[in-house]
């Protein structure tokens, strides 16, 4: 708990907010599983899309674009 005070002065909300994030990420990875066996495996192409809307498109020089 001592940690977690560390962090934030709202233990509760944050909490809160760490167990609504997983729910997210949970419900995704099964739409994402749903969409693969009804459409087949995504292909290379629109995993680079996907990480790159969410993640930004990296340029040359190295820097990030965040669309």
């Amino acid at each position: 708990m001592a940690e977690l005070r560390k962090l934030t002065d709202n233990v509760s909300g944050y909490v809160a907010e760490a167990v609504a994030r997983q729910i997210r990420h949970q419900l995704l990875g099964e739409d994402l599983r749903r969409h693969q066996e009804e459409h087949g495996a995504f292909t290379e192409e629109e995993l680079s899309e996907a990480r790159a809307r969410i993640f930004g498109a990296v340029r040359s020089t190295g820097q990030t674009d965040v669309a």
